[in-house]
């Protein structure tokens, strides 16, 4: 069998798998949004600076026109100018304030956001992946050799070594000896025990001859 497998064959283990995938996937998409919401709530308090660095410039630019028309004045023009420009340069400072102030604002808001959104995103991630990834690469490996009924030794093998005492002694009273002895019923269940860990189904019985 070929291709990457990502769900158990167990109809109930298939369906918590797509669950828990599905729920990761709503963790994430919510906390997305909490943290859009919180950088947009943040960045909204950007608007009062905003607006003084738009109303500083407009009046620096203003002074400015006022004072270069008293300028044009046969000689007190320049004296008359000088508190317009000294104001000029007084709004420019207010208004670079301002955009001082949105700046760091924004970086606020920008690192709120993702602090919000990235700590609980990251720990379910890190909790789920493992688990998926494990589950992937062992059914991926285990189904390339459920091929056949042959195939089942081998997994009736690695249930002799890994199961516990009280699963094997479901099975038989001497599963090793029956497994040594290849009893096909015996060296089914043991592998069955092993796949459904690995998340995957026994080959079909064939048919008997008739």
């Amino acid at each position: 069998m070929g291709g990457m497998k990502l769900y158990a064959d167990a109809p109930a283990r298939r369906t918590r798998q797509v669950l828990a995938d599905l729920l990761v996937v709503a963790w994430l998409v919510l906390w997305v949004w909490i943290g859009t919401a919180v950088h947009d709530g943040t960045a909204e308090l950007a608007g009062p600076a905003r607006q003084t660095d738009s109303s500083a410039t407009a009046m620096a630019e203003q002074l400015r026109e006022a004072g270069g028309r008293l300028g044009g004045a046969p000689l007190v023009g320049d004296e008359l100018a000088l508190p317009f420009d000294r104001a000029a340069s007084g709004a420019d400072g207010i208004a670079a304030a301002g955009r001082d102030t949105v700046e760091a604002v924004e970086r606020l808001a920008l690192l709120l956001g993702l602090s919000v959104a990235t700590i609980p995103i990251l720990v379910a991630l890190a909790i789920h992946l493992p688990i998926r990834w494990r589950f992937v690469r062992e059914a991926t490996a285990g189904a390339r050799f459920v091929d056949a009924q042959e195939d089942l030794d081998l997994f009736a093998l690695r249930a002799l070594a890994h199961q516990p005492m009280r699963a094997l002694a479901k099975v038989s009273d001497d599963p090793a000896g029956a497994w040594r002895r290849r009893d096909p019923e015996v060296v089914r269940r043991l592998a069955e025990l092993e796949l459904a860990d690995v998340g995957l189904r026994p080959p079909q019985s064939s048919p008997p001859a008739a």
